[in-house]
């Protein structure tokens, strides 16, 4: 409750600063630059956006003071975008699943198996030709993406030991709220349970669901390897977090001005991507400690139970079609 009020009053201050500069923050003539994410100071995204600031202000500190809001601090992630959009927070780090109300083109990325090895998404996600389609996208809803940032491979987790797509036929699989998400669960014979992430734990716990899907590191930041011991790489989903900025406070900057933002936010998904390996590395340690037992499985079993949902996902959206069939001629590339 405290948390949530102080974010209020925090939005509050933000809203009301910004009508009475007509813009941004100004303090000691410095434009100051806010972006917020929800997740703690120690996470990957956090150590990508101190690398930003520092890069930005120490090519632009007499104009520049970059200031970062974690643990949602300015607001839920949907809040935060919002402020993005009217400028009072300038960028925001926020899911794929958000961005799709606002341009069905970040769909792109609940398709699954869209990528066939971690290369090939990584390889896709710097890809010219995939960034121009999608991160301006948003330009009209009042903000554009400026970079991604890894959030690893999404894989089951039960408490039952699961090794082929039969053994997850019965199961109660948490998921995230969205359609497809949904439909690919059903597609592997389990039930989807959509529900808030917060409550995966006591569900677990209590036998409400067998289990969910995430990456390592919910093992451990979220304890979820306390109440579920089997972990299995399917690799059904590779989704980024992306850095979204406010369009008018881009645009606003000269071209010098913009170089040096866009290369601070390479730098951020550089850093970050480096942070986030050595942290799953991390959590594998933790959570084997704590009992879990990860296992290899054959991906393609679980694929091929999906197929017929990829293929209508494209179909049923043109949009998604350039961007898709962009990222098939990576995965075979990287072969």
């Amino acid at each position: 409750m405290f948390k949530y009020k102080k974010g209020i009053i925090l939005i509050f201050i933000l809203t009301l600063c910004m009508v009475l500069n007509g813009c941004g923050f100004i303090s000691d003539g410095k434009r100051i630059v806010r972006i917020a994410h929800s997740q703690s100071e120690t996470h990957p995204d956090h150590i990508g956006l101190i690398a930003f600031e520092k890069y930005v202000e120490e090519n632009l500190g007499d104009k520049y003071d970059v200031q970062i809001f974690p643990n949602e601090l300015l607001g839920t992630s949907v809040k935060a975008i919002e402020l993005t959009q009217t400028g009072a927070i300038d960028f925001v780090v926020c899911s794929t699943g958000n961005l799709e109300t606002f341009d069905d083109i970040y769909s792109v990325f609940s398709i699954p198996y869209l990528f066939d090895s971690t290369e090939a998404y990584y390889k896709a996600m710097e890809d010219e030709k995939i960034r121009n389609e999608i991160y301006k996208s948003t330009r009209s809803s009042g903000f554009e993406a400026v970079t991604w940032l890894d959030a690893g491979t999404r894989n089951f987790y039960t408490t039952k030991d699961v090794k082929t797509p039969d053994d997850l036929k019965g199961l109660k699989l948490r998921v995230q709220q969205s359609p497809s998400n949904v439909n690919m669960v059903k597609a592997f014979g389990a039930a989807a349970a959509p529900m808030s992430f917060g409550e995966v734990y006591t569900a677990i716990q209590q036998g409400v669901i067998d289990g969910a899907e995430n990456n390592e590191l919910a093992l451990t930041n979220n304890k979820h390897g306390e109440v579920a011991k089997y972990y299995i790489y399917d690799r059904h989903q590779m989704v980024p977090d992306m850095l979204i900025g406010n369009v008018k406070f881009l645009d606003s900057l000269t071209d010098e001005e913009r170089e040096v933002f866009d290369e601070a936010a390479r730098i951020c998904t550089q850093v970050e991507r480096k942070e986030w390996l050595l942290q799953v590395e991390e959590a594998k340690k933790q959570a084997e400690a704590m009992g879990v037992n990860f296992s290899e499985v054959d991906v393609e079993l679980f694929k091929n139970r999906v197929i017929d949902l990829q293929n209508q996902m494209v179909s049923e959206n043109e949009k998604l079609k350039p961007v898709y069939e962009r990222i098939q001629e990576i995965n075979s590339e990287v072969k």
